[in-house]
């Protein structure tokens, strides 16, 4: 049996708050990413090539970026032949945000888990 039959097998568990918090703000720990995420605000939908064209990166690694970017459920990438569209999924940073908020109020967070 595949190491990728195993894992497909594995019961989904939760994710912890803050794993949640912590997979987001690592999505958005790189200033290409954040420039991404820029770009698409800018432009509401985007189409990949246009992203390569707007950061300046090689294609592959605009590439890599967007696909942290989807992993962690920031944006979504909708396949339009031959091109991809990628636009923000705004509510998938809410826990980041959330976060961001209790710290610049100075209170201590509570998790229910």
């Amino acid at each position: 049996m595949s190491v990728k039959t195993v894992l497909a097998e594995r019961p989904q568990t939760t994710v912890s708050p803050y794993e949640q918090i912590a997979k987001l703000a690592k999505a958005m720990a790189h200033p290409a990413r954040v420039q991404i995420v820029e770009t698409l605000l800018r432009r509401q939908t985007c189409i990949g090539c246009d992203i390569v064209e707007e950061i300046g990166l090689a294609a592959s690694t605009t590439s890599e970026h967007l696909r942290i970017l989807k992993q962690a459920g920031l944006i979504i990438g909708k396949v339009e032949r031959p091109r991809v569209c990628y636009s923000l999924d705004r509510a998938a940073i809410q826990p980041l945000l959330d976060f961001l908020h209790i710290i610049k109020a100075g209170r201590a967070p509570v998790f229910a888990e």
